[in-house]
């Protein structure tokens, strides 16, 4: 999930250098969306991770 994270912020600068600009908020907030995603997946990963030790 990271990873789509990463690729949809590129997309977002490369949208933005060319000048279009509402295709790279949308991909800033897809980007946004999937990093904060892969944050709550990666904490309840590491929450129950510890407790099963």
């Amino acid at each position: 999930m990271l990873h789509w994270s990463l690729i949809f912020l590129i997309i977002a600068l490369v949208a933005a250098v060319l000048g279009f600009g509402g295709i790279a908020g949308a991909a800033v907030g897809i980007a946004k969306v999937l990093f904060f995603v892969f944050l709550v997946i990666w904490l309840i990963a590491l929450l129950v991770g510890r407790r099963a030790v």
